[in-house]
C-alpha cells in the first residue's frame, strides 16, 4: 500500500522574514544623495536651455506667421512689442509681449479695420529678451526692410546660455545658441 503524508495538524514554523537592515537603508540613502548632488545643476541647465528655446521659438513662430499672412493678404503686416495685447508699445523691451497683426494703412498702429491676428503674452520676469526696432514689418513679398537680431537670456538669476534670435530681410528666421553668460 502506497504511503501518503500524515494529515496530523502540526504548526509549520514561519519563514524568516528578510528585509533591510537599518545600515543598509542609510548607505543606500547616502548613494542617492550623493547622485542628485551631481545630477541638479545639470538638471537646472536642462530645463534653463529648454525654457530660453521655447521663448525664442515662440518668437520665431510669430515672425512666421508674420510673414506668412502678409504674402497671403498682400499687405504688410507687423509684429510689435505689446504690453496690453492690443496695441503696439514704444518702449520696453519684447520681454513684455508682442502682438502680430494686419497693417494695412502701415502706420505701425493698430487702427480701426485692422486685424489682431496673434498675441503672445508677457514672458517671465526672469528674462530678458532685447534688441531690435519696436516693431517688425513683413512686406507683401514675405521679406524686411532690415534685418533683426534680438537677444533672449536669463536675468535673474543669470544663466550661462543665450539665445540670438535672426530674421533676415528675406524673412528667414533663425535661432542661435551661445554661451557668453552675460545678460544685456
Amino acid at each position: 500500500m502506497p504511503q501518503y503524508p500524515s494529515l496530523d495538524h502540526t504548526p509549520v514554523r514561519p519563514a524568516r522574514v528578510r528585509g533591510f537592515t537599518l545600515i543598509e537603508l542609510m548607505v543606500a540613502m547616502a548613494i542617492i544623495a550623493i547622485l542628485a548632488a551631481f545630477a541638479g545643476p545639470s538638471f537646472n541647465s536642462a530645463l534653463l536651455s529648454n525654457k530660453l528655446t521655447s521663448y525664442a521659438n515662440t518668437f520665431v513662430s510669430s515672425a512666421m506667421l508674420a510673414r506668412s499672412e502678409a504674402i497671403k493678404r498682400n499687405s504688410v503686416v507687423r509684429v510689435c512689442r505689446s504690453s496690453n495685447g492690443t496695441s503696439c508699445a514704444t518702449s520696453g523691451t519684447w520681454q513684455q509681449g508682442w502682438i502680430v497683426f494686419n497693417d494695412a494703412n502701415n502706420d505701425a498702429l493698430v487702427t480701426t479695420g485692422e486685424t489682431i491676428i496673434s498675441v503672445q503674452p508677457a514672458l517671465s520676469a526672469d528674462y530678458n529678451f532685447t534688441g531690435g526696432s519696436y516693431n517688425v514689418a513683413f512686406q507683401s513679398t514675405g521679406g524686411l526692410s532690415a534685418a533683426l537680431t534680438l537677444t533672449l537670456c536669463r536675468a535673474s538669476p543669470v544663466g550661462n546660455q543665450e539665445r540670438t534670435v535672426k530674421v533676415s530681410a528675406t524673412g528667414r528666421a533663425s535661432v542661435d545658441t551661445s554661451r557668453n553668460g552675460v545678460c544685456p
